[in-house]
């Protein structure tokens, strides 16, 4: 199997700026987008957000709406998707990053409401952009296929 974002790859401590980061990548599977969820939880809660608060249930579910994305329509067979996130050092922001490798299929507007607020689908990226203060798209820093979304949750 070949992947461009290395499997095993695991960040996990400070950053030089005091921000604290985890990172890691996961199977383009929804196995992988739930593991990416739960992790996302435990994190927050080692991080002195509680599960029920509503800190990491916010972040939790930004990160399951940007891995199931990840998933569904930034997932090339063979290929894993990262999830960073980083903690400001004054703990007021977390940044959430889901990077895939499928680069011809960029996310729709995320700033207007779907047509069909009821509908089962299509409205993933306007919910977490209701749920951040900043949603961007970027390419992948180390410069290989991909986008990165990259949502940021003021605390």
């Amino acid at each position: 199997m070949t992947t461009e974002i290395p499997p095993f790859e695991r960040t996990d401590g400070h950053t030089p700026s005091g921000e604290e980061s985890f990172s890691l990548c996961f199977t383009s599977t929804p196995r992988g987008a739930r593991l990416a969820r739960r992790l996302t939880s435990h994190r927050l809660d080692a991080w002195g957000f509680p599960y029920a608060s509503e800190v990491n249930e916010t972040v939790t579910l930004v990160v399951a709406e940007l891995a199931a994305n990840a998933v569904t329509h930034g997932r090339v067979p063979g290929r894993d998707f990262r999830l960073a996130l980083v903690l400001s050092a004054a703990r007021d922001l977390v940044r959430v990053e889901v990077t895939d490798t499928r680069d011809d299929r960029p996310p729709s507007d995320a700033s207007r409401p779907p047509a069909d607020l009821e509908a089962e689908t299509g409205r993933g990226l306007w919910l977490v952009s209701q749920l951040a203060s900043r949603v961007r798209v970027v390419p992948r820093r180390d410069g290989g296929p991909g986008k990165t979304v990259r949502a940021e949750v003021t605390l």
